[in-house]
């Protein structure tokens, strides 16, 4: 039984819900996201909470009840609060910049390579070495912070690349002589 489904979404003050058939539209103060509930699945608002049920009872509709619950949640706090990423470039030489709206980053390569932002999200470089994801949905952030730490992920020997803040990278020894 899913214990995440049961609970109830909570909308907070400012937040809007429209159901039409299966699609849950959110809408509150930094914008809005719309997603398509899987049909075993129903979504109903109550008074200021959405309850997820489940219309039938097999093992697809148990786990799309607990996903639902979560990515709906998802959306009603992407849409108050948002979402952010870090990432850290270590390395000597590895650097961020900001290019207009577009990211810059040197990574040891021979060229500059540059990232532009995806609709919903936005960039900032606060220190040359750290670099700040944010928007309002949380798949789309962590689906660019994931592409931007692909281009140079960590290496273990000496722990050179992009990486999420607070990653710990596990190190190798080198070669003995």
């Amino acid at each position: 039984m899913s214990r995440i489904g049961k609970s109830p979404v909570a909308l907070p003050a400012g937040v809007t819900v429209t159901i039409e058939g299966q699609t849950v539209t959110v809408k509150g103060p930094k914008g809005q996201l719309a997603w398509t509930v899987a049909e075993e699945i129903e979504v109903r608002q109550d008074g200021q909470q959405l309850l997820l049920t489940k219309r039938v009872e097999n093992t697809r509709a148990q786990a799309m009840w607990g996903l639902s619950r979560t990515l709906v949640n998802n959306m009603v706090t992407g849409v108050t609060t948002g979402f952010e990423q870090s990432l850290e470039l270590v390395g000597v030489g590895y650097r961020a910049a900001m290019k207009g709206n577009a990211l810059s980053m040197q990574l040891g390569f021979s060229h500059e390579v540059d990232v532009p932002p995806p609709a919903g999200v936005t960039f900032a470089v606060p220190k040359q070495t750290e670099i700040k994801l944010s928007g309002i949905d949380k798949q789309l952030v962590g689906e660019t912070a994931a592409r931007i730490r692909r281009i140079r992920p960590p290496e273990p020997y000496k722990g050179k690349g992009v990486r999420y803040a607070g990653e710990q990278v596990r190190r190798k020894e080198g070669k003995k002589k």
